[in-house]
C-alpha cells in the first residue's frame, strides 16, 4: 500500500468528493482525519467504512473558516495517530448569484472557505509537517481557476486564487520536502448536481462540452489525490492537475 504509515487529514470528507478521497487515502494505508463542519453521522459513517475494512479514522468536527478551529483538527491528528503527513484542502462552497447581484457578505463567506481557511490550515499543517521531515498538501480547486463561471465570479475567484496559493505555497515550502499541488475537478457527478444532470437535455449540454464524453466520477477526483499524497509524486510540486475529461480544451 502506498501510503502505509501516513496520516491524512480531509477537510469536508463527510460527503462527495471529499468522502471519496478519505476512502481512497484509507485504503492506501493512510489513517484519516476526517473533518466535517455540520454533518456528524455522515463523517462517522465515514469512519466507520474505513474501520470495517481494517483501516484507521477518527472524525472531528471544525468549520475550516474559524482559524480558531484549526489547533483541533491537526491536535486530532497528532494525539491519536502521532504525526501528520497529507492535507487535504477539499471543504468548499459554491453560491450562485450575478456579479450586479453580488453582496460583501457572499465575498467574505466565500473568500473565508475556500481560501483563507485553506491558507492558514496549510500552515498550521506545514508546522506540524516539518517536525516529521516533510509532506504532502493538496488542494482541491476546480477548472473555474482558469474558465470563468457566469454568476458564480466570486467562486471561480476564490479558485483562481487557490492555484497561485498552490504556487506560492510550494515555492516556500519546498526546502522543508513539503509538495504543495492542486486537483481541479471539472464535471463531477456528485449529490450535489445529481438532480440537474438527471432533468432533460441538461446532460447532453455538459458532455457536448467534454471530449471524453462522460461526467467524471468522485472516484477519479481521488486517485489523483492518492497520487499526490504519495511517493510517486515526490518531485511534483506547484502543479495543478486538470481531472475533467478534457473540459477546458474545448
Amino acid at each position: 500500500m502506498r501510503l502505509q504509515n501516513r496520516v491524512a487529514i480531509v477537510t469536508g470528507a463527510g460527503r462527495g468528493i471529499g468522502r471519496a478521497i478519505a476512502l481512497g487515502l484509507a485504503r492506501e494505508g493512510a489513517a484519516v482525519i476526517v473533518n466535517y463542519s455540520r454533518s456528524a453521522a455522515a463523517a462517522e459513517e465515514v469512519v466507520s467504512t474505513i474501520r470495517a475494512s481494517g483501516g484507521r479514522a477518527v472524525a472531528v468536527q471544525a468549520d475550516v473558516k474559524e482559524l480558531s478551529e484549526h489547533g483541533r483538527v491537526i491536535a486530532t491528528a497528532l494525539e491519536h495517530f502521532s504525526r501528520l503527513d497529507i492535507l487535504v484542502n477539499n471543504a468548499g462552497v459554491e453560491i450562485h448569484e450575478a456579479f450586479l447581484k453580488a453582496t460583501p457578505e457572499t465575498w467574505d463567506f466565500t473568500l473565508a472557505v475556500n481560501l483563507k481557511g485553506p491558507y492558514f490550515l496549510s500552515q498550521k499543517a506545514a508546522e506540524a509537517m516539518i517536525r516529521f521531515g516533510g509532506g504532502k498538501i493538496i488542494n482541491i480547486s476546480s477548472v473555474h481557476d482558469v474558465v470563468p463561471l457566469r454568476n458564480r465570479a466570486i467562486y471561480s475567484i476564490t479558485k483562481g486564487g487557490m492555484m497561485m496559493m498552490t504556487k506560492s505555497l510550494a515555492l516556500e515550502l519546498g526546502e522543508h520536502r513539503i509538495n504543495v499541488n492542486s486537483i481541479s475537478p471539472g464535471a463531477i457527478l456528485t449529490d450535489m448536481n445529481r438532480k440537474s444532470l438527471s432533468e432533460p437535455g441538461n446532460l447532453d449540454r455538459v458532455l457536448a462540452k467534454i471530449p471524453w464524453k462522460r461526467i467524471g466520477e468522485i472516484e477519479d477526483i481521488a486517485g489523483a489525490a492518492v497520487f499526490l499524497a504519495s511517493a510517486e509524486s515526490d518531485y511534483v510540486t506547484g502543479a495543478t492537475i486538470y481531472v475533467d475529461g478534457g473540459l477546458i480544451l474545448t
